[in-house]
């Protein structure tokens, strides 16, 4: 599937939150966590701090969304590295999933992070999103163990990283 990636507009937030709460909610193994769900679904209120972007189809659909976060000062920001950049809240629509949309936002954030001259990408997931690590696997992260977390005792975070300094 060809989409295009920019940055999300106010009158997509609504969608975005929508489609990020539906990724979220279809994962197997998730824990349902109210507060995170509110978080999910209020894109406006990320795009006010990081950068939300957008994957849109031929149609104009948008069918994925993730939130670039460019260094450790951002309040979505889970890392302390100076010189590394991150990723949140990856989503692609369940009838668009397998088909290369959260590559290319994944690829996106790591466009953004390379021109702004970070040093890596900080990202976590929990064990569940299996999907996901493959992918971040195949565009050349490595599980990172001391980077593992939990927020809240039900969501183990896992740390994954890509070194951009070589590139």
């Amino acid at each position: 599937m060809h989409v295009t990636v920019r940055r999300a507009a106010p009158g997509e937030y609504q969608a975005v939150g929508e489609l990020t709460l539906a990724a979220y909610r279809a994962l197997p193994g998730r824990h349902a966590n109210h507060a995170y769900e509110v978080d999910l679904l209020d894109a406006a209120r990320r795009a006010q701090a990081a950068e939300v972007l957008v994957a849109v189809d031929g149609d104009g659909r948008v069918v994925g969304a993730v939130t670039y976060v460019s260094g450790r000062g951002n309040q979505y920001a889970e890392w302390a590295d100076e010189d590394a950049a991150g990723f949140r809240m990856l989503a692609v629509a369940p009838s668009a999933q397998g088909r290369g949309v959260g590559q290319a936002l994944v690829r996106a954030c790591i466009e953004r992070a390379q021109t702004s001259g970070r040093g890596r990408i900080v990202i976590h997931s929990p064990p569940w999103m299996t999907a996901a690590h493959h992918l971040y696997a195949q565009l050349g992260f490595r599980r990172a163990a001391d980077r593992d977390f939990a927020p809240v005792p039900e969501v183990p975070l896992l740390g994954f990283e890509l070194d951009l300094a070589g590139d």
